[in-house]
C-alpha cells in the first residue's frame, strides 16, 4: 500500500514539500500566537495565561511616545529611498547583463555582482566603516583634490544615502537572478521579428523585454512595498551611532533597544503588530491597484 502510494507523482511531490510545510508551520504560524501579548502586560514569570489583559493600552502608548514621529519618519524615508533607488537596480543590471554577448565576460561579471550578497553585514560594515573613516581611502582620495576629510558615518546629512547605496551594492546583483530567469523565458523569435522590422535595441527593450518582465516586476514590487515599515535591522545596527540616531533610528532598532534591552515585550510586540498591519494593507491596496491598472497581481 505504501509503495503504491509513493509511486504516485503527486505523493512524491507532497513528500518533498513536507519539510517546507513543517518549517512554515513551526517557525511562521505557531509564533503568531505570541502576538496576543500586545494586548497584555506580559510577565515572563506568569506566562500567557496569567498575565493581565490591558486591551489597546500599548498601542496608545506607542502613538503617545514622544519620539514616535521621528522613528516613523526615519523608517518611511529609509525604506522609501531603498525602494525608489534600490528596487530598479536589479532590473537595470539584468538588462545590462542581458546585452553582454560574450559568455566569457558575462559569467565573471555575474559572479562579481552576486558575491557581495554572501558577505555578512558585519563584514560589509567593517569594510565601509574603514573606507569612510577620516583616515580611510575615500577621504585620502578627496584630500588629493583639496577637499577636507569628513567622518561620513557620523554626519546626519550623509547617513541615509550611505545606507541606501551600501544596500544596493550588496543586494542588487543577487536580485538580478529573478529577472535574468524571466529574460531567459522570452521567445527569441520576438526579437528576430523585431530586427526584421527594423527595431533597434531601445525599441526592442521597450516593446518586448519590459512588457515580458512586467509580471515579475509587479510581484517583486508588491512584496517589497509590504515591508515599507521594516528596515534591514542588521545593517542599521552596525552603522548607527549616537550622532546620527535622530536620522537613523527606525522601528526595528527601536524594538531591539526597548524590547530586548529593557524587556518591554508587550509594547514592542504592539509595534511589530502595527508594522505587519500596515504592510498587509499596503500589499492588498497596491495589489488591487495593480490588477486594475496592468492586469498583473499576486492573487
Amino acid at each position: 500500500m505504501l509503495k503504491k502510494w509513493a509511486s504516485n507523482d503527486a505523493a512524491v511531490l507532497l513528500l518533498m514539500m513536507l519539510p517546507g510545510i513543517f518549517h512554515f508551520i513551526v517557525f511562521r504560524y505557531v509564533p503568531l500566537a505570541g502576538n496576543f501579548i500586545a494586548f497584555q502586560d506580559y510577565n515572563l514569570f506568569k506566562g500567557f495565561r496569567h498575565s493581565d489583559w490591558v486591551g489597546f493600552k500599548h498601542f496608545a502608548e506607542m502613538f503617545r511616545y514622544e519620539e514616535f514621529a521621528m522613528v516613523l519618519r526615519n523608517t518611511l524615508l529609509l525604506s522609501g529611498l531603498s525602494i525608489v533607488f534600490g528596487f530598479p537596480a536589479p532590473l537595470v543590471l539584468a538588462l545590462l547583463l542581458n546585452e553582454v554577448a560574450h559568455i566569457r565576460l558575462k559569467r565573471p561579471l555575474q559572479t562579481l555582482l552576486y558575491l557581495p550578497h554572501f558577505l555578512s553585514w558585519v563584514i560589509v560594515g567593517g569594510i565601509f566603516i574603514n573606507l569612510l573613516a577620516t583616515d580611510g581611502i575615500v577621504n585620502t582620495m578627496l584630500g588629493w583634490i583639496g577637499l577636507p576629510s569628513k567622518d561620513y558615518l557620523t554626519e546626519p546629512g550623509y547617513f541615509r544615502a550611505i545606507l541606501v547605496l551600501i544596500g544596493i551594492w550588496k543586494e542588487a546583483g543577487w536580485g538580478t537572478i529573478i529577472y535574468l530567469a524571466a529574460l531567459a523565458g522570452i521567445n527569441p523569435q520576438l526579437y528576430e521579428a523585431a530586427v526584421v522590422d527594423g527595431a533597434g535595441r531601445w525599441r526592442r527593450m521597450l516593446s518586448i523585454t519590459l512588457p515580458s518582465l512586467l509580471p515579475a516586476i509587479v510581484v517583486l514590487f508588491l512584496l517589497r512595498i509590504g515591508s515599507l515599515l521594516e528596515s534591514n535591522v542588521e545593517q542599521v545596527l552596525i552603522f548607527i551611532n549616537p550622532l546620527v540616531r535622530d536620522v537613523g533610528e527606525v522601528f526595528d532598532t527601536y524594538v531591539y533597544r526597548v524590547g530586548l534591552q529593557k524587556a518591554q515585550f508587550s509594547y514592542t510586540t504592539a509595534i511589530g503588530l502595527f508594522q505587519s498591519l500596515i504592510g498587509l494593507l499596503l500589499v492588498v491596496g497596491m495589489n488591487t491597484v495593480s490588477k486594475r491598472a496592468t492586469g498583473e497581481s499576486i492573487y
